[in-house]
C-alpha cells in the first residue's frame, strides 16, 4: 500500500489489509537535537541483538549458545501477543488480545526463554504493539474471536479514537496520533481504562522478569499518553525503547520521546547507508553529530521495516552489510541494535519454518549476530566502554581507522583493493589477537591473525578489500603471519612422517559439541579450545589426526565454551591407531566397528580411518554450486575447514566447474556424517584471491547421498 508520500511510509500491505504496526519514514535534512534526559540500557553491556520472529525457544539456545557467551547484553524478541492468522511476518504487529499466544510460542515456552537468556547474562527486551489493535475480523492464534473495534475482554469499540479514516497528513499532529495507521484499529490511549490495560499487559511480561520493552509506533501515541502508561507499570523505570522515525518538518519529532525512554535512532542507519554504499566512509568521522544525544539514541544498520523498503543496508548488500554492522559496534555513538532475521524474497515473507531455527545459515535464517565479524566487536565494545575516539585516520575516502581510547583500535577498507598502511594507536605494546579473523582463547591465545603493536604505538597491516582488523586489550594472541581468510580450524605442529591416531572420545557426558585440544609428541599444542571432533557411531565421536613421526600425542578433550575433561589436569597420553577415551580410561580399537550406526555415521565402510572419503567414494558428499559472476581469467574456487576441500588453504582450493556459468558446480566426496565450514574464493589469473564476505557457511553431510549446496556469491 503506498501512500501520497512514498519516501515517508513503510509499505506493511499486501492486497486490501495486509498492515501492521508501521511508522513514517523520512531522510530529511533538517536535524532536532535531543534533551539531555539519559535511559540507556541498564548494565554495563549495551548491545541488543533482535531475533526477527525466532521462536522463543529457539532465541532461548541462542542465549546460551552464542549471545551470552559473544557478550550480547540484550536479546530483543518479536511481539509475543495473540495475534491476526496469518504466515506474513507482519501478522504478528496486529494483536487480537494480550495473552501470550502468538505463532512464537505460548506462555510456558515465553517464560522458559526469559529465565535460560537470563542464566545466560542475557536480558530481554519483549517487543510491544499497544497503538492499534487490527484492521479486520476473524480468530486469533490463541483461538480468540474478534472483529474490529471489538476485543472481548480487553476493548471494545468506546475504547478507540473517534477518527475511523487512515493517516493522511504527517503535518497534523492530532491525524498522526489519533487516526488509523494503515486503517489499523486505534487504541484512545488517552483514556484511562487503555492506559491501564496495556500497563497491566506490560506488567504481567515484567512479572516473567522481562527487563525491557520496544515500544511500537510508538510515533503514532502522544508522548504524555506514553509517559502515564508506564507511570500505570508495576514498575515505572522499566527500560523502554521507542520506534519514532524522524521526518523533516514533521508535527512529532524523536526528541519529545526521551523523557520515557531510549528512541530507535533511525538517521543512523539511513547516515552508514549513504557512506558504505556510494558515498565515502571517511565522512562517517562526524557520525551521531545533529541527530539524538547518544544518551538516547539506539543504532542500528537495519531492521524488518528498512531493509524490505530500501531505506538502509540489508544483508543483500554484501561485505558494506557487514562492514557496517562493525563500524556501529566500534564507534560509541548510541546503544548498537544488531539486527538478525531472514532471507527473503518478497516482503511479506515470513519466517523460516513458522519461527523455528533449526540451524544458522540454514533454511534462510542469517543469524547476523553470530557471525564472527560483528559478535567479536561485541566484545570489542564492551572491553572498551567509556572511552572515546581516539587516533582518527582515513584516506579521504573508503578506507578509515580510528581507535578508542588506549584500549582498542579498528581499521576498515571499503575500496575496491587492499589497503596497506601504518596505523598510530593508543594500544599498549603488544601482540593482539584480530577478532575480525580470529577468536581469543584461554590463555591470550588466538584462533587467526595477530598484529604486534610497537612502544610507539604503531602496527601495519594490510587490509583486504571489504574487511577490517579490529583489535582491543585483553584479546591478545600468539598466531603470526596475518591474514583474510576465515576462520580456518588451528591444527598442531608435528615433523614429517606418516603415523597417525583415529582418537575416539565418549558422548556418555552429553555435551553439545566436542572439541580435542592436543599436542603430537615433541610438537606444539593446538590454538585451544582445538578442534571439532566428528560424530562416529551411537556414543562415540572421533578424529583422525596425522602424527608425522610422532609416536603418540597428549590431549585434553572439551565442549567449546570452557568444560574442559583433562585427565585431573594430568592430560591423556595417547598413541597411535585406534585409541578410545572413556570415563578418563585410555583404551584401544574402534569401538564404532560393531556398533549400530547413528543417522551421522560413515555410512560407506573404508579400510581407512580417514575421516573423508576417497576420491574414489562418490556415494557420498557436497555438492556444491554457487552463482557467482567473473571476468575474463577469472575462476571460482571453494575452500573450507575439512581437508579434502583444502584446510582453509586457498593455494589447496578446488576448481569449480563453469560449466553452467553463472553458476559454478563441483561434486566432492566426504565421508557420512562430516560437519565442516567452507567459503567461496575467486582468483584471477595472476593468483590473487578474493574471499566472498560473510561468515562461514556450514553443510552437513547425510547418512546417505550428498548434501545439496545452492549459494549465491556474497560480494
Amino acid at each position: 500500500m503506498v501512500t501520497n508520500s512514498p519516501t515517508r511510509r513503510r509499505a506493511r500491505v499486501a492486497g486490501a489489509l495486509t498492515a501492521t504496526a508501521a511508522l513514517a519514514l523520512s531522510v530529511g535534512t533538517a536535524l532536532t537535537i535531543a534533551p539531555s534526559a539519559q535511559a540507556t540500557p541498564p548494565g554495563s553491556k549495551d548491545v541488543t541483538a533482535t531475533l526477527f520472529e525466532w521462536r522463543f525457544d529457539s532465541v532461548a539456545k541462542a542465549c546460551t549458545d552464542t549471545l551470552g557467551p559473544k557478550g550480547y547484553g540484550f536479546v530483543e524478541v518479536s511481539p509475543p501477543q495473540e495475534h491476526i492468522q496469518g504466515s506474513q511476518w507482519w501478522t504478528s504487529y496486529q494483536p487480537v488480545s494480550y495473552k501470550i499466544a502468538g505463532r512464537l510460542g505460548d506462555r510456558t515456552s515465553f517464560q522458559n526463554m526469559v529465565n535460560t537468556c537470563h542464566t545466560a547474562g542475557v536480558k530481554v527486551i519483549a517487543d510491544s504493539v499497544i497503538n492499534h489493535m487490527t484492521a479486520g475480523s476473524g480468530t486469533g492464534t490463541g483461538g480468540t474471536n474478534y472483529s474490529k473495534y471489538n476485543y472481548p475482554g480487553y476493548f471494545g469499540d468506546q475504547d478507540f479514537h473517534s477518527c475511523r479514516t487512515a493517516i493522511s497528513n504527517y503535518s497534523d499532529r492530532g491525524n498522526v496520533q489519533n487516526c488509523e495507521l494503515v486503517n489499523l484499529a486505534d487504541l484512545d490511549t488517552g483514556s484511562s481504562y487503555v492506559q491501564q490495560t496495556i500497563a497491566n499487559y506490560l506488567s504481567d511480561m515484567a512479572g516473567m522478569g522481562v527487563d525491557g520493552f520496544r515500544i511500537d509506533a510508538a510515533k503514532h501515541m502522544a508522548a504524555s499518553d506514553l509517559s502515564a502508561i508506564k507511570s500505570r507499570m508495576s514498575n515505572p523505570s522499566a527500560y523502554w525503547v521507542q520506534e519514532v522515525i524522524y521526518g523533516g518538518g514533521e508535527a512529532v519529532q524523536p526528541s519529545e520521546y526521551t523523557g520515557t525512554g531510549d528512541v530507535d535512532e533511525f538517521r543512523s542507519a539511513t547516515w552508514l547507508k549513504s557512506a558504505f554504499n556510494g558515498g565515502k566512509i571517511s565522512d562517517l568521522s562526524s557520525w551521531g553529530n545533529g541527530l539524538l544525544g547518544s544518551s538516547q539514541a539506539r543504532t542500528f544498520v537495519d531492521n524488518w521495516d528498512t531493509e524490505r523498503n530500501g531505506s538502509t543496508l540489508n544483508y543483500k548488500y554484501g561485505n558494506a552489510y557487514t562492514l557496517a554492522n562493525v563500524f556501529m559496534l566500534a564507534n560509541p555513538y548510541g546503544s548498537p541494535n544488531v539486527y538478525s532475521g531472514y532471507a527473503f524474497a518478497g516482503n511479506d515473507d515470513g519466517p523460516p519454518n513458522g519461527g523455528t531455527v533449526n540451524a544458522c545459515y540454514s533454511d534462510g535464517w542469517n543469524c547476523t549476530h553470530a557471525w564472527r565479524q560483528v559478535a567479536n566487536m561485541v566484545g570489542f565494545r564492551n572491553a572498551v566502554a567509556g572511552t572515546g575516539i581516539t587516533n582518527w585516520w582515513s584516506n579521504g575516502n573508503n578506507a578509515i581507522g580510528f581507535g578508542r581510547g588506549s584500549k582498542g583500535y579498528v581499521a576498515i577498507n571499503r575500496e575496491s583493493g587492499s589497503v596497506t598502511q601504518t596505523f598510530q594507536t593508543s594500544l599498549p605494546a603488544g601482540t593482539y589477537c584480530d577478532v575480525e579473523h580470529g577468536d581469543p582463547t584461554t590463555g591470550g591465545g588466538c584462533t587467526g591473525a595477530t598484529y604486534t603493536v610497537g612502544g610507539d604505538g604503531k602496527f601495519t597491516a594490510t587490509v583486504a578489500a571489504g574487511e577490517a582488523v579490529a583489535l582491543y586489550v585483553g584479546a591478545n594472541g600468539t598466531t603470526a603471519s596475518p591474514s583474510a581468510t576465515p576462520s580456518a580450524t588451528a591444527t598442531a605442529t608435528a615433523t614429517s612422517g606418516t603415523n597417525s591416531a583415529t582418537v575416539f572420545y565418549s558422548t556418555n557426558k552429553n555435551w553439545a559439541a566436542y572439541d580435542i585440544h592436543y599436542a603430537p609428541t615433541g610438537g606444539t599444542w593446538t590454538t585451544a579450545p582445538g578442534v571439532a571432533m566428528d560424530a562416529a557411531c551411537t556414543g562415540w565421536v572421533k578424529k583422525s589426526i596425522g602424527l608425522g613421526s610422532a609416536t603418540g600425542l597428549a590431549a585434553t578433550f572439551n565442549n567449546g565454551s570452557g568444560t574442559w575433561d583433562n585427565n585431573n589436569s594430568a592430560n591423556y597420553a595417547l598413541g597411535t591407531g585406534n585409541v578410545t577415551v572413556k570415563d578418563g580410561v585410555v583404551g584401544s580399537g574402534d569401538p564404532c566397528a560393531t556398533a549400530s550406526p547413528t543417522a551421522t555415521a560413515t555410512a560407506t565402510p573404508t579400510a581407512t580411518t580417514s575421516p573423508t572419503a576417497t576420491a574414489t567414494a562418490a556415494t557420498s558428499g557436497a555438492s556444491f554450486a554457487v552463482n557467482a559472476t567473473t571476468t575474463v581469467g577469472q575462476n571460482i574456487y571453494v575452500v573450507g575447514s575439512d581437508a579434502t576441500i583444502g584446510s582453509w588453504a586457498p593455494a589447496n582450493a578446488l576448481l569449480l566447474s563453469s560449466a553452467a556459468y553463472p553458476v559454478w558446480k563441483l561434486d566432492v566426496s566426504l565421508a557420512a556424517g562430516t560437519s565442516f565450514e567452507y567459503k567461496y574464493i575467486r582468483k584471477d589469473a595472476a593468483g590473487t584471491v578474493t574471499w566472498e564476505s560473510g561468515a562461514n557457511r556450514t553443510a552437513t553431510v547425510p547418512a546417505s547421498g550428498k548434501v545439496t549446496l545452492s549459494d549465491t556469491w556474497r560480494p
